[in-house]
């Protein structure tokens, strides 16, 4: 009986069915004392793949996402009065502007939890089926101006053509060069009637023609990201300030 199931085990390798290879023993023990039926078994056998699969596929999305390591809205704290009521935040986690197409911005000085929340509701929209993705502008800066020069940009810019949302975040920390800033239009332009957009800033509007150096390029920009669109400007103290970390220990002294 173990050399059969090993050759079990190597013929779902061969087939690429690791799910059933990993849990093999586990399923024939419960088949057994569960006195299942062939149908049963099988079924249990082909779930167990199934599942298998589905949470590698997840796995897989969530990681080509580059989700920060802390982008999960179930610890998020609602009771922190930070401009975003917790029954909007409630809204904007049934994905219902996603569906239309609408863009988010988020506005608000460095702290106050833009990143945490446009990466928690591009998790939520990944574990809802979703094509997203969690860039930095920096991060979509370097893919356009790598994307005709490497295969590794060439493919993050593929992906994010086919993205039903994508998240930039710290737009227009920096100045951008001309050049870059016609590029990035371009591809803004390019996606923003299939694609929506989760941009978060700590610049107004109105500071974007500065830091583009060039006004009508700017308000191109803006023209497409705000046409459907929800701004939401949060307010507060820096949480990273308010729980802000020592190498000393606390003291009295």
């Amino acid at each position: 009986m173990t050399e059969k199931k090993e050759q079990i085990k190597h013929l779902c390798k061969q087939f690429k069915m690791s799910g059933i290879a990993h849990s093999l023993d586990t399923l024939i023990a419960q088949g057994e004392s569960q006195e299942m039926g062939l149908t049963e078994f099988t079924w249990n056998l082909l779930e167990t793949e199934a599942s298998h699969r589905q949470q590698r596929e997840m796995e897989r999305r969530l990681k080509t996402a580059r989700l920060p390591a802390s982008s999960s809205l179930e610890a998020y704290d609602a009771t922190v009065e930070n401009g975003l009521p917790k029954n909007r935040l409630n809204q904007l986690r049934e994905l219902n502007w996603l569906d239309q197409i609408y863009n988010i911005i988020l506005l608000g000085p460095s702290g106050v939890g833009k990143t945490h929340l446009a990466a928690g509701l591009c998790r939520d929209a990944i574990q809802g089926g979703y094509n997203a993705f969690f860039r930095t502008m920096e991060d979509i800066m370097n893919m356009l101006k790598m994307k005709d020069m490497t295969r590794s940009a060439m493919a993050d810019y593929k992906r994010l053509t086919k993205a039903q949302l994508i998240v930039i975040d710290d737009m227009m920390l920096f100045p951008v060069e001309k050049a870059q800033a016609v590029a990035l239009f371009n591809f803004i332009n390019h996606l923003y009637e299939s694609t929506s957009f989760i941009i978060t800033t700590n610049k107004m509007p109105a500071e974007w023609a500065g830091l583009l150096g060039d006004e009508v390029l700017a308000t191109a920009l803006l023209d497409r990201l705000l046409y459907r669109c929800e701004a939401i400007t949060l307010t507060g103290k820096s949480y990273r300030l308010k729980h802000r970390k020592s190498i000393f220990e606390h003291s009295t002294a």
